[in-house]
């Protein structure tokens, strides 16, 4: 309440005079952070050309931009604040958070770094310039950033992540199984890493492990329909239908309808004799064609040689 009176207050003088930057200016930062975003953005829009030499404007204009989703018109302003104030590790920071989204990682390589200048001990920075290298495949580079990640926060699970992703693009999935099991020691409920575990238990011809990652993944994901499906197909590869016809239901259960699992019951009808669920399925699967990756020419040339 108090702080709805210190903005009403603020107005008032302004009606008054329009051109007082430094009231417009309080009113601005006290309507952004009570999140009234569209108000503060008109605001500090006058500002910016009332008073076009000021860093902070086009800063605080980059935040609200990038709240409403409008991408570029951030980066824009980022740019404004750097240029103004190239110091400014907020501003430089942001532009570089911006510039990924955009897929600008080589523009966010360059920001990034301009900030390690200032201060070379920030395991943010070092994280979104491995992650830039990532996008852009450069994995050496990726590496070296992760793993100054973890020199300087050891904690940062996300980095060990991509780090044993870079393991397992090079081939080296003894490293990158010690990486995602790092990631579960910090992070014991992050899916994805139980997820890529199966997978290298599966290379490695360990089923019982392998079953074991997927149930871990869809205990803390139930909605990752590529794991329903991962995990169907390996049952199926084993002879255990009944078993994999539990999991596929499940994942259609809890995912929505989806071409592939339909298919995958589809598949399990015809291994186990069963023509109404062989022939039902496939039909679904077909009737959802966007999220059916084998071919849908295929599946319905399959489909015709029932009837």
């Amino acid at each position: 309440m108090e702080n709805i009176e210190k903005i009403e207050e603020l107005q008032n003088v302004l009606r008054k005079n329009p051109s007082d930057a430094q009231t417009r200016r309080e009113l601005a930062v006290m309507l952004s952070d009570g999140g009234f975003d569209d108000e503060a953005l008109d605001n500090f829009l006058y500002l910016s050309k009332i008073s076009p030499d000021d860093s902070f404007v086009f800063y605080n204009l980059g935040i609200l931009f990038e709240k409403k989703k409008d991408l570029e018109k951030a980066e824009f302003n980022y740019k404004k604040a750097v240029l103004l104030a190239p110091n400014d590790s907020d501003a430089r920071y942001n532009l570089g958070l911006v510039e990924i989204s955009l897929g600008k990682y080589n523009d966010a390589v360059e920001n990034f770094e301009k900030i390690l200048e200032i201060d070379n001990n920030d395991a943010n920075v070092y994280f979104n310039i491995g992650l830039s290298y990532f996008k852009l495949k450069q994995f050496d580079g990726a590496m070296y950033n992760f793993q100054r990640t973890i020199e300087i926060d050891e904690t940062d699970f996300y980095a060990h992540f991509y780090i044993g992703n870079i393991y397992l693009i090079n081939g080296d999935t003894d490293n990158a199984k010690t990486s995602f099991e790092k990631v579960i020691e910090i992070t014991p409920d992050y899916s994805w890493a139980y997820y890529n575990l199966a997978w290298i238990y599966n290379e490695k011809g360990d089923l019982t492990k392998c079953f074991e990652m997927l149930e871990k993944t869809l205990e803390y994901n139930s909605k990752d329909v590529e794991t329903y499906k991962l995990y169907a197909r390996l049952l199926m590869l084993v002879n255990e239908f009944e078993k994999a016809h539990e999991i596929a239901a499940l994942g259609l259960e809890e995912c929505g309808p989806n071409g592939d699992l339909y298919y995958i019951l589809a598949v399990i009808g015809k291994e186990i004799g069963d023509r109404v669920q062989y022939k039902e399925n496939l039909e679904k699967s077909i009737r959802n064609f966007k999220s059916l990756t084998f071919p849908v020419q295929a599946v319905d040339t399959e489909l015709k040689s029932l009837k």
